[in-house]
């Protein structure tokens, strides 16, 4: 065993880098990145990992808080008498902390490759925007998205009809490119990285890799920068939309608009719950950044993100994290412990409602015309999310108490009292539902004008 490895600034046994995994002892699912050494390049045994599905199977043996690693060390100084203590007297042996190597950028050519227009009509993902969702999106808004984030597609192979989200940074360099697949209901099917199914083709057909790849796949971090951090450029004064998933912040911007607007979000993702780190968020130092966590068993995320937030803001001036936790305080358990996001929300609502100009088209008594300010998010979301009635329908009750319902204002209502409670009975009964919120809106409608 190396002993400046044993006792340097950095770990001798790190998670995998890579896509490669193993089967989760915990959950089953073929989503184990396995503890490597360093020195040899060997796995650790196979208990030692932490699963990739973080809020939903949280799996992670960690040899450093078992025992392991330091029964590895008892072990060596039994045979070299070199103790921690001793070592520290010995200037020689001291490990000098290692630069950070230069990102090994992806293949330009292969990006490329991803954007043929030809490829799109067999993405599975952008088809469903159009003719699966709920509330199918027109074209124009789905092409601007697709455009803005580079969103492409996987023509061929096993992933064929797969979708890929690229990382590229705010220099315009490529730093990996996610490739997702989904069903019919847009819900992911699978997940991959174009690197390494461009490395499987090339083992496959028995050839040597491009130089490009063979320095890529070596590199430790690969996803390193925010998904649509290229945006932070052409967008410097929007306030910014943080989420964990691509797929969420693709669907953020189809609902909420365009950052063409100065006012509007500019959605962005970290990739995944580990990834809400200093060295990704640095980039957004002087901005309004509104951050909305996965749901996760007790809140966890939520609670690490924010915590972590609070101490990013120290070291990055006139930078405001700002969490909404209104799906902390609404979801139902079963939606925390799966690991539910905005984005499962927001693709149940008709997303005209979202827009602005619509909203003011269709007066509600009880909502601001404001309220779809996009500075002003959690407040709008609020609004759109929330599927409980109780405040709304306890107001009106309180209200049907005050007041006998005889008044006719604009003589549409020849019974009022019939109407209303007629109306209110479906609401309680559909309470939350949309489809049936025009009954809950004739009560207010009335209460408005009375």
């Amino acid at each position: 065993m190396s002993i400046k490895s044993n006792f340097s600034n950095s770990y001798q046994y790190n998670l995998e880098a890579g896509s490669k995994k193993f089967a989760c002892p915990n959950c089953n699912k073929n989503s184990l990145v396995l503890y490597i050494d360093k020195e040899t390049g060997n796995y650790l045994p196979e208990q030692y990992g932490r699963c990739d599905r973080e809020s939903k199977c949280k799996y992670h043996l960690n040899p450093y808080l078992d025992g392991y690693a330091k029964n590895i060390r008892e072990q060596a100084k039994k045979v070299t008498k070199v103790t921690f203590d001793s070592l520290q007297k010995q200037s020689f042996f001291r490990a000098r902390p290692e630069p950070e190597p230069e990102p090994v950028f992806f293949d330009v050519n292969s990006f490329k490759q991803t954007l043929e227009p030809a490829r799109y009509e067999k993405n599975t993902f952008i088809q469903n925007l159009f003719y699966n969702v709920p509330f199918p999106f027109e074209v124009d808004e789905v092409t601007n998205v697709v455009e803005s984030y580079r969103l492409g597609t996987i023509a061929n192979g096993y992933r064929a009809g797969a979708n890929t989200f690229p990382f590229i940074d705010i220099n315009q360099n490529v730093r990996a490119i996610q490739v997702k697949q989904f069903d019919k209901a847009n819900n992911t099917i699978g997940t991959d990285f174009l690197h390494s199914i461009i490395e499987k083709h090339y083992t496959r057909n028995n050839e040597p890799f491009p130089k490009w790849l063979e320095a890529y796949k070596n590199q430790n971090k690969k996803v390193s920068c925010l998904f649509g951090e290229h945006l932070l450029s052409k967008y410097p004064s929007n306030p910014i939309a943080l989420v964990e998933a691509p797929k969420t912040a693709v669907y953020g911007t189809l609902y909420f608009g365009s950052p063409e607007n100065a006012e509007n979000l500019l959605w962005l993702a970290v990739y995944n719950k580990s990834s809400f780190s200093f060295d990704k968020l640095k980039v957004l130092n002087g901005r309004t950044v509104y951050v909305f966590p996965d749901l996760s068993k007790d809140g966890n995320t939520f609670k690490e993100w924010e915590t972590k937030a609070k101490d990013y803001e120290t070291q990055l001036p006139k930078t405001k994290f700002i969490f909404s936790d209104l799906l902390e305080q609404l979801a139902p358990d079963q939606d925390k412990n799966e690991g539910h996001d905005i984005a499962d929300y927001l693709i149940k609502q008709d997303w005209r409602l979202f827009r602005e100009t619509t909203i003011q088209e269709q007066p509600r008594p009880i909502v601001k015309k404001n309220v779809v300010s996009l500075v002003q998010p959690i407040t709008f979301i609020d609004r759109y999310v929330s599927e409980n009635w109780d405040k709304q329908i306890l107001a009106i009750e309180n209200h049907i108490l005050a007041n006998p319902l005889t008044e006719n204002p604009d003589g549409s209502i020849l019974n009022p009292k019939k109407y209303i409670l007629a109306n209110l009975r479906t609401a309680k009964a559909q309470n939350g539902k949309r489809t049936f919120e025009p009954y809950l809106q004739r009560c207010l409608q009335y209460m408005s004008l009375v």
